[in-house]
Formats: structure tokens, C-alpha cells, sequence
């Protein structure tokens, strides 16, 4: 099936040659020019600074990303959501791999962020089930789908900080017919990282985090493109 979506990709490709969404031209999904974008991060130290107060959410052990939420990455995450654009999970999905590589204290499995069941049939894709899979590929980690929206919430950016972490609390739960499930603790030695679009406030992140402790996670850590402040 992986060799038959790469052959579709590239008769996609010959037959409508993708459009960098920071400068409009033809080829690569995002040109070379452009993709430094996806990298402002890349050489800053993990974690944070001695006397700041931490704004990891609890119970992850590390948040990170990429970039900032504007720009290239801006437009390449609300192209690659809204208008089909799957191509451009693939250079977004390898910014998220070298941003790991650089800064990720463990892991040893990525589970993407689900979107609820609705969205998916309206939009025939996860998005962050596409960047899990490209990072998985360039970090030789596995990619485990088996967490699912156990109901539909309001969409965070309509909800201040306190309100996200009510309104995604509880909404995540691990697929019940998931093959990669055994047992009472089904993770228990792992260490998941989580892989979604952008992070805010990380309420979605945590909430996430939970099922998974609960499954025997040892750890969870989270890592998205980008980061709206």
C-alpha cells in the first residue's frame, strides 16, 4: 500500500506540480528558499531557561516546535488542513524529525493528535497523522495511531486558557480496536512522543497525555510545527 501512494504522489506530482506556499513556486512543496522558515527554532536550546517558570502543561515531560505560527509555516499548515493540500506534510513532518533529533530528551514512539471522527470523513485525512508519519520516517521511530476523540469539542482558538483545558478534558481516550493494543498497561515501557499542527496553550497535548500514562506510558512528551502565542 506505501508503494502505491508513492506512485499516486508522484502522478500528482507530474500532473500538478505543487506551489511553495511562501512564495508560489512551482516543484518542491516548499522551495528551498522558504523552508528555512520551518527551522527558526531548530538551533535553540531544549527546555526552559534557569528562573523562568515552566509552561509545559502537566503531565508532559517536554514541549517543543518548530517555528513560530506565521509566515511560511502559517500558511503551509492552513493549506495542508483546509485545502488538501497532503504534500506538505512531508517537509512540515521532516522539520518536526531534525527539530527532535536536536532537542527531544526520549522517546520511542510518535501517536499524532486524532481529530474527531466527523472532521476526518469531511476532510478524508488527519493532518497530524500525516506529519507523525513523515517525522516517524526520518526519526526510524514507529508511528502508532491509537488515540481517538472520545467526543467533539469546541475549537480552542474560540476558548481563553482556562476554558481549553475544561473543554478538552476527558476527550481522549485510546482506540479500543487498535492492533498495536495488549494487555491491562499496552504502553507500559514506552515513552510516546505526541505529534500534532501548532500548540497554543497545550491543553489538547495534555489531555492526550493521560490515556496514555494510564496505558503504562513511562512518559510523554509533545512536539508540534508550531506555536501560537
Amino acid at each position: 500500500m506505501a508503494t502505491v501512494g508513492r506512485l499516486a504522489t508522484r502522478l500528482l506530482d507530474a500532473a500538478l506540480p505543487a506551489r511553495c506556499p511562501g512564495c508560489g513556486a512551482e516543484g518542491p512543496p516548499i522551495c528551498a528558499a522558504c523552508a528555512t522558515g520551518l527551522d527558526a527554532r531548530l538551533e535553540l536550546p531544549a527546555g526552559i531557561a534557569i528562573g523562568l517558570p515552566s509552561d509545559v502543561p502537566p503531565p508532559l515531560l517536554q514541549l517543543e516546535w518548530c517555528a513560530p505560527f506565521t509566515g511560511v509555516v502559517r500558511t503551509a499548515l492552513h493549506e495542508l488542513k483546509y485545502s488538501g493540500e497532503q504534500r506538505l506534510a512531508v517537509p512540515l513532518g521532516a522539520a518536526i524529525a531534525r527539530r527532535w533529533r536536536k532537542v527531544g530528551a526520549g522517546g520511542d514512539v510518535l501517536v499524532p493528535v486524532p481529530v474527531h471522527a466527523a472532521r476526518m470523513r469531511r476532510r478524508g485525512y488527519d493532518q497530524a497523522e500525516l506529519l507523525a508519519r513523515a517525522a516517524a520516517a526520518e526519526l526510524r521511530l514507529p508511528c502508532a495511531s491509537i488515540l481517538e476523540r472520545a467526543r467533539a469539542t469546541i475549537a480552542q482558538f474560540d476558548l481563553d486558557r482556562s476554558a481549553r483545558a475544561v473543554n478538552v478534558a476527558g476527550a481522549f481516550r485510546l482506540r479500543p480496536d487498535d492492533g498495536h493494543l495488549h494487555g491491562a498497561k499496552p504502553l507500559a515501557g514506552h515513552w510516546v512522543v505526541l505529534i500534532d499542527d501548532v500548540v497554543t496553550t497545550g491543553a489538547s497535548l495534555a489531555a492526550c497525555a493521560v490515556p496514555l500514562l494510564e496505558a503504562g506510558a513511562v512518559g510523554v512528551s509533545a512536539i508540534t510545527v508550531a506555536r501560537e502565542r
